[in-house]
C-alpha cells in the first residue's frame, strides 16, 4: 500500500515538473509570415520532415527554450524552432468544405465557403461548437477581401 501512494505521489509530482494541462486543454499557435521548417529532433542539424506554410496551426507538445515540439492536424510530432511561431490564433478547415455563416447556428445565411486545408485566423470563441472566423492574413472587416462569421468547430481542427 505505501510504494503504492509512493508511486502515486511520484505520477503527481512528474505531471507537476512537465507542466501537464488539464485533461483537454491545448496550447494552440500558428506558423508565422515565413513559414516553418519542422525537424525531428529540437537542433538545426536534425533530419527535415517538411515545411508548413504560414498561418497554419500547431498544438504545443513541449517548449524547449528555442524549440517548441508540436503536433499538426494530422497528429504528426515535429519540432519547430519557437521563432518561427506566431501568437496568432489559426484553425484549419479539416472538412471537404466548410461554411462561414453570418451567426452561430447552422439555418444562418452562408457568408463564405472555404475549402479543405485553408487556415482561417481565430477571431472568437463563439456559441458551443462554433468559432469566429476570418481570413487569415486580412484584418477581419477590412476592404473586400476581410469578411467573417462563424464556422462550425467540427469542421476546422486548432481549438
Amino acid at each position: 500500500m505505501r510504494q503504492r501512494a509512493q508511486t502515486l505521489l511520484s505520477v503527481a509530482a512528474l505531471s507537476l515538473y512537465c507542466g501537464a494541462a488539464p485533461a483537454g486543454a491545448a496550447d494552440f499557435r500558428s506558423v508565422g509570415e515565413a513559414g516553418a521548417v519542422f525537424f525531428d529532433a529540437p537542433s538545426a542539424q536534425a533530419t527535415r520532415l517538411y515545411v508548413a506554410r504560414r498561418y497554419y496551426p500547431v498544438s504545443i507538445i513541449v517548449s524547449l527554450e528555442q524549440w517548441v515540439k508540436v503536433r499538426d492536424a494530422a497528429g504528426d510530432l515535429a519540432w519547430v524552432e519557437r521563432r518561427a511561431l506566431s501568437e496568432q490564433r489559426t484553425v484549419i478547415v479539416t472538412a471537404a468544405r466548410a461554411h462561414v455563416r453570418a451567426a452561430p447556428e447552422a439555418a444562418a445565411p452562408i457568408v463564405f465557403d472555404v475549402e479543405k486545408d485553408v487556415a482561417l485566423e481565430v477571431l472568437e470563441i463563439a456559441a458551443p461548437g462554433w468559432v469566429k472566423v476570418g481570413q487569415a492574413g486580412v484584418q477581419a472587416g477590412a476592404q473586400a477581401g476581410g469578411q467573417s462569421g462563424f464556422v462550425s468547430a467540427a469542421e476546422v481542427w486548432g481549438l
